[in-house]
């Protein structure tokens, strides 16, 4: 796409002369990102972003998805609202031949949520970040629909639908996640009254945040915002996936409640309700577990199938355990590795920790950006199944022998998942049917000691860290 790109960028971007360099960043796992360097007519250099649809193409995409046009209307329209965003320079047309996309402004600051959350370089606005994450939430909230035209590009979603359609995704992809069903069947028991609909970012979170040393410089990934309830922002930014270890700060990993609902307020004029907070933060959890899901799914039937998006795939019992934390939080036993009687030269897990070494250390250290980010993801997919190995036979033979006790009945693990599954889709099996909160509460934590055991509300679950989302328990 090189040649196609230099001769947008020449048509369309004054003093641009030639394209230096496209490089794919890292960071985007549902849309590509580029780093563009341009030469300009003065003989210096000067960086650009390209943000495109992978391969180009939306195809597949959820039928809410508003399209790139949309986001850089959204992003433009943010900006004249007071809103920290880069400028759209230019939308791609059919004509240019690179599919959709959009060319902006390059912005310095830091957009990985784990940076943002430990860098010593942040940690004198660390504190203030989540009352200013609430003054840019109530200013995104109050962006006159009608006036910018955004009412004519984006979907209305109110909470019940939202779920619905949440749910009915992960519904196709036939595969039978217990607890994905039972958050569902919560959240419609517990649907928030909603008063005025206003514009909903829907993906306003550490790690679309670009920070600097003075505060938050842009808010990025517009592609999935709707028309709806606008608690469901303050719920998304507090959900634990995206506190980067940091359980005991709630919001982003980098400031609490009280801060983000006081920076709301101080510009919106509206009290916050903590328990709608409540229900959109669950919601978060239940809604990126099924986008986990969506991710091994486009392995399978997009256009990008990238070593990351099985990786993802698996991060879905990370989001499956919050939501056993937030609603059924109780004891649990771990199964524990057995003892290796296989005298195989070399074992199966000996070829893979060779391979997931050779990742880790020989190709990281020869590489840079997308590449090594790639190892790493490849390296931490072969650790997964060496702890499949090694834990997950135990792991489904107990899951089995609770399913055959919930039911009294002597069937397959597949069949067993299915029968819980739809009983609760059809709301054949009540919330509060005796063992089922035991038996989730074991197979979802259980799993996650599989898929990644060092993630946050796996501790929680085991009662090695507190959280302070407790006090809505």
């Amino acid at each position: 796409m090189q040649a196609e790109l230099e001769a947008v960028l020449k048509r369309e971007i004054p003093r641009c002369q030639a394209l230096i360099s496209a490089e794919r960043l890292s960071g985007g796992a549902s849309q590509e990102t580029y780093r563009l360097t341009i030469r300009e007519s003065d003989g210096g250099d000067r960086l650009l972003a390209l943000r495109r649809a992978p391969g180009g193409h939306d195809e597949g995409r959820v039928s809410y998805y508003p399209g790139l046009a949309a986001e850089a209307l959204l992003m433009q329209s943010a900006k004249a609202a007071g809103v920290p965003e880069p400028e759209v320079f230019y939308v791609l047309k059919d004509r240019d031949g690179l599919g959709n996309g959009f060319i902006m402004s390059w912005l310095e600051g830091e957009a990985l949520g784990a940076r943002i959350v430990r860098s010593p370089d942040l940690a004198e606005i660390r504190p203030k970040l989540a009352y200013e994450c609430g003054q840019i939430l109530a200013r995104i909230h109050a962006i006159d629909l009608k006036a910018t035209g955004l009412d004519q590009c984006l979907s209305r979603l109110s909470p019940e639908e939202y779920v619905h359609n949440t749910w009915d995704r992960y519904k196709a992809f036939n595969t039978p996640q217990p607890m994905i069903d039972y958050t569902g069947r919560w959240l419609l028991d517990h649907l928030p009254d909603v008063g005025a609909e206003a514009l909903v970012h829907n993906d306003f979170r550490n790690g679309n945040l670009m920070i600097s040393p003075k505060g938050v410089v842009a808010v990025l990934d517009w592609e999935v915002a709707h028309i709806g309830d606008p608690m469901r922002d303050l719920g998304w930014i507090c959900t634990n996936s995206w506190r980067f270890g940091r359980t005991d700060l709630a919001v982003g990993g980098f400031g609490t409640y009280d801060d983000l609902f006081a920076g709301y307020q101080s510009v919106s004029g509206q009290v916050v309700d903590p328990q709608r907070v409540k229900f959109w933060e669950v919601f978060g959890s239940f809604w990126w577990a099924i986008g986990c899901l969506g991710m091994a799914d486009h392995y399978r039937t997009g256009p990008d199938a990238s070593v990351e998006r099985p990786a993802i795939g698996r991060r879905s019992s990370e989001c499956q355990v919050d939501c056993v934390n937030l609603l059924i939080p109780g004891p649990v036993e771990l199964v524990s590795e057995p003892d290796s009687t296989n005298d195989e030269m070399p074992r199966n897990d000996e070829l893979l920790i060779s391979v997931r070494n050779f990742l880790h250390g020989d190709v990281m250290a020869e590489t840079e950006g997308r590449t090594n980010f790639m190892a790493r993801v490849a390296g931490n997919s072969l650790d997964i199944v060496l702890r499949d190995q090694a834990l997950g036979p135990a792991h489904r033979h107990l899951e089995r022998q609770r399913l055959n006790a919930l039911f009294v009945a002597d069937d397959s693990l597949e069949n067993l998942r299915w029968r819980l599954v739809n009983g609760l889709r059809l709301g054949e099996m009540a919330l509060d049917h005796p063992g089922l909160a035991h038996h989730l509460r074991q197979t979802v934590v259980n799993q996650i000691a599989i898929d990644q055991p060092k993630y946050s509300g796996f501790k929680t679950a085991l009662g090695h860290n507190t959280s302070e989302r407790s006090r809505f328990r």
